[in-house]
């Protein structure tokens, strides 16, 4: 309810801030008065709102906070009773927020770095600025979101981790003060985080090494490679699974059976331990088989003598082993150069089994050759 006998407030003092306003003014004594109330409004709105209620007639100060900086508001305050009666509204007086802070003069960011932006910026001049938002978009990316509230208005340093490979951000940097109030962002710097090693070229693994499969690759021609790293698979399509660590550009791995296959991926690791990525197809190896067995041509007893005669297969052998066996006993016989046998080591009425096994160069043995069987008449 409007009372007209009661006095308004006409003549205030005020003093503006970012997001305040201070008013001051001299209070009314009046018995039947109880406080004050203050009203507000901004150019985009239609009415005054109340946005003050003062409990204490002598009072003589208030503050209205959380506003917009560089905003113009317009105020009129009025008393109210005990009863409930509120003063016709006092003098209309307009008052305009001060601009908002800058934020930091300076910021820079540290590109090339594994996973991670490091960010540098100067502190801020104000000295109620007690910290800063750390801000943070992609290029694809309109909004931005907030990664980090760094405390301390001395603290000019942030090191964003956790980022893709050879990704670009984008980053600004907003100054808060003590009392909550937020700066303009600050220029927006760009970086993007160090790639990947490049693939690792020309895998080779042999198939004609005995007991082993030797990788080759080329090495790289970046600069700052640390070692490679080997995985292997006994087939094409199982897990691949770390083998070994190497500096140089090739590796022994050594396999202890004969036509083995392997399968293997090779990739770089530099002085981050950023690993480049892996072969998408498998490099495939294996152990020397062993020769193969000799063909037999002749197995007879011809004048008291077993006479046995063969043929090389594959062409790698350069010995042979002939495994003489009779009775309950076994004999090897060897080394043979050549490509027939004579045995005069005979007993009468004996059964005598022979087989041929072929040695390669690297002492590699095949498997037995068809058996022959030579009996021997009874005298």
């Amino acid at each position: 309810m409007i009372d007209s006998n009661l006095p308004t407030v006409d003549e205030i003092k005020t003093i503006s801030d970012m997001t305040e306003v201070g008013f001051e003014w001299s209070p009314w004594h009046d018995e039947r008065l109880k406080g004050y109330y203050l009203y507000r409004k901004s150019a985009n709105e239609a009415e005054f709102s109340r946005v003050g209620d003062v409990k204490d007639r002598y009072a003589s100060h208030y503050v209205d906070e959380k506003l917009t900086p560089q905003t113009e508001y317009e105020y009129y305050f009025t008393t109210y009773s005990y009863e409930g009666r509120e003063s016709p509204r006092g003098k209309i007086h307009q008052v305009a927020t001060k601009k908002n802070l800058n934020s930091v003069p300076f910021v820079q960011a540290i590109v090339g770095l594994p996973n991670r932006v490091k960010l540098l910026w100067r502190p801020h001049p104000v000295e109620r600025v007690g910290s800063y938002i750390v801000e943070r978009n992609e290029l694809d990316q309109k909004e931005w979101k907030q990664i980090a509230h760094v405390k301390g208005r001395l603290n000019a340093e942030f090191i964003d981790t956790g980022l893709k490979d050879n990704h670009t951000y984008r980053y600004r940097i907003l100054a808060v003060t003590y009392d909550d109030i937020v700066s303009y962002p600050s220029e927006i710097v760009t970086a993007t985080t160090k790639p990947l090693p490049k693939m690792v070229e020309n895998v080779l693994a042999t198939r004609d090494l005995p007991k082993k499969i030797l990788l080759t690759w080329d090495a790289s021609n970046e600069g700052d490679i640390s070692h490679y790293r080997v995985y292997r698979a006994p087939t094409s399509v199982l897990f691949y699974s770390f083998l070994a660590k190497t500096d140089e550009n090739s590796f022994e791995d050594f396999v202890n059976s004969n036509g083995t296959d392997r399968y293997y991926k090779v990739t770089a690791v530099d002085k981050d331990g950023l690993e480049s990525l892996k072969q998408s197809a498998p490099i495939a190896g294996a152990t020397l088989d062993a020769p193969l067995p000799p063909a037999m041509t002749e197995g007879s007893y011809q004048n008291g003598e077993a006479v046995i005669t063969w043929n090389q297969v594959d062409g790698r052998a350069v010995k042979y082993s002939i495994v003489k066996k009779y009775d309950s006993q076994s004999e090897i016989i060897e080394p043979i150069t050549s490509n027939r046998f004579v045995d005069r080591a005979l007993m009468p009425g004996v059964k005598y089994n022979y087989e041929i096994i072929s040695i390669d160069e690297f002492g590699l043995a095949s498997k037995p050759s068809q058996r022959v069987i030579i009996s021997v008449p009874k005298e």
